[in-house]
């Protein structure tokens, strides 16, 4: 069966344009994805994590989708995303950064109502200085470091921390947080390292809310979730366990189009570096997309694509722009100039390309790039 016959007439006219990759992004999926995510901690608050443009996705398209569906605390990376994402959302919205910010950004921070997460007493001074400037309270949450030695207060500055909140009121702490290291490890003995420090933590600050866990920490249970969890890849049906089976709705479809079949004797080396050789005669067809839209270039000689349910593996180093695939196992002249094959599908899902290319699903989904044609359902 042809690959058009299963799309919408809007997405058969549009590949009739000539593109050359189709992403389709389902919004009902991610919404339902964070329904069930709120469902399973509530009554504790669900906020959702849009950095990286939504993963990739679109943050200006899938934030709106999230809000509709209860969604009022998102969570970002950048101040610069939290400004291009802010004219998106409703007032009620509240847009924190993880970074916290940069410094010259405090002002303008400030006046878009964007809320820091302060990583430092450095970056804590900076926004208290420009809140007594503009002679208003600003919001802010405080991250501590819990074991992951990346982001966020340490041990050392604990106490100094709690000095200077009992002596201004010049920043409103909404609520401390910490980020779990091994989550997607269930049986991590960190997790629960990391859970008594934050604990500790919240008895130091016994005044705030804490926000704890990620996508991996929902489902470690209620121990976990605080007063505000913080889901990103599984909103976007990514694993939440390494090994395990993914009980979300995938939220992506990615088709590639070929551009050129051939048939090689065998020893033909095929790729950059002649790295395959055919063993036997092959016919082969070239896609249009390669590393610089996401399909990373491991997967050479490790991937597969597929078409009508049939694997088609990836042969030779995949190249900027196009990879090349052994067709042999389908009839002459399935494919042809313009014929779509499964990147990512019902045959293949997220986490089996990442794992075909030896990565994490987060890294597959942020990669994408914009050279697809993208439709949202």
């Amino acid at each position: 069966m042809d690959s058009g016959a299963r799309m919408s007439p809007a997405q058969a006219w549009q590949r009739q344009a000539g593109a050359t990759g189709y992403l389709t992004i389902n919004l009902s999926a991610i919404s339902g994805n964070y329904e069930a995510i709120a469902a399973t901690v509530a009554p504790v608050k669900a906020a959702a994590v849009v950095k990286a443009d939504a993963y990739g996705l679109g943050a200006n398209r899938v934030a709106p989708a999230l809000y509709r569906s209860g969604c009022r605390d998102f969570f970002v990376a950048q101040f610069g995303e939290a400004e291009n994402l802010k004219p998106h959302l409703e007032a009620d919205t509240r847009i924190y950064v993880l970074n916290g910010l940069q410094p010259g950004a405090e002002i303008a921070g400030a006046e878009a109502g964007i809320i820091p997460v302060l990583n430092s007493m450095e970056q804590y001074k900076r926004w208290k200085s420009t809140a007594l400037a503009q002679g208003r309270v600003l919001p802010a949450a405080l991250q501590f470091d819990t074991g992951m030695s990346r982001l966020g207060i340490t041990p050392e500055d604990r106490a100094a921390f709690a000095t200077e909140l009992a002596h201004t009121s010049a920043v409103e702490i909404l609520f401390i947080m910490s980020h779990l290291a091994s989550a997607d490890e269930p049986d991590n003995g960190q997790n629960t390292r990391q859970l008594a420090e934050m604990r500790k933590i919240a008895a130091e600050f016994p005044q705030f809310g804490v926000s704890f866990a990620n996508s991996g920490g929902v489902f470690l249970g209620s121990d976990y979730h605080g007063a505000l969890t913080r889901a990103g890849i599984a909103v976007y049906g990514g694993a939440l366990t390494m090994g395990k089976p993914n009980n979300l709705q995938p939220v992506v479809r990615l088709e590639v189009a070929v551009v050129q079949t051939r048939t090689v004797p065998p020893g033909t080396l095929i790729g950059y570096g002649g790295t395959h050789a055919a063993r036997s005669e092959m016919r082969l067809a070239t896609l249009a997309a390669g590393y610089a839209d996401g399909l990373p270039r491991c997967l050479g000689d490790h991937g597969a694509v597929y078409y009508d349910g049939v694997r088609l593996p990836i042969v030779g180093r995949v190249s900027m722009d196009s990879a090349t695939i052994d067709i042999t196992a389908l009839p002459p002249g399935a494919l042809t100039l313009g014929s779509l094959v499964e990147v990512i599908g019902p045959h293949q899902t997220l986490q089996d390309l990442a794992k075909s290319a030896g990565t994490i699903s987060y890294e597959i989904l942020t990669g994408l790039g914009h050279r697809y044609h993208r439709d949202y359902l």
